[in-house]
């Protein structure tokens, strides 16, 4: 692969229940070219894994995708965000429960907001209950403790709900 300049790097930042999962569904796309998962939405300064899991920071377990918009689009990112978890579950994906679980699109740009309100009406759609992904303007967004990154590829045979 040739050497690609900042400036043709995009980012995306998804939200779909626990991020190991959420993570290894985009990391090995072809165009994405890395991953992090980390905390974002809420109020809380640098959070930890802790302090998420008590549901009073507002923060929700995400995954942050650099990626080649030339090799892969944010259309393409988001069929597989929609794909890979449970839309229409509040709060929570598979045993999985409390606010830092939410399925959430966080856009980077007004380009993005537009294709993730218009994707979420063509997945709505095709679903008999109502979706309640929430669509929010990126925000700090704060890397998880390393233990969390690329966390499949540490730990092989480790299950979640995305692949189950």
């Amino acid at each position: 692969m040739g050497t690609l300049s900042k400036d043709k790097m995009d980012k995306a930042t998804f939200a779909a229940g626990c991020f190991w999962g959420v993570e290894a569904a985009f990391a090995e796309m072809g165009g994405v070219i890395s991953t992090q998962v980390g905390y974002t939405g809420g109020k809380t300064k640098n959070p930890t894994y802790q302090e998420v899991c008590t549901a009073t920071t507002g923060h929700a377990e995400a995954v942050e995708i650099i990626f080649d918009p030339i090799r892969i689009s944010f259309e393409k990112l988001l069929n597989i965000f929609w794909e890979c978890h449970d839309s229409t579950q509040m709060n929570a994906q598979g045993p999985d429960e409390g606010t830092q679980y939410r399925s959430a699109i966080f856009y980077h740009s007004k380009q993005q907001q537009k294709e993730a309100e218009k994707l979420k009406q063509e997945w709505q759609k095709k679903l008999s209950k109502p979706i309640v992904t929430e669509i929010a303007k990126a925000s700090t967004f704060y890397r998880a403790e390393e233990y969390h990154q690329q966390y499949f590829k540490k730990n092989k045979g480790v299950m979640c709900h995305v692949w189950e």
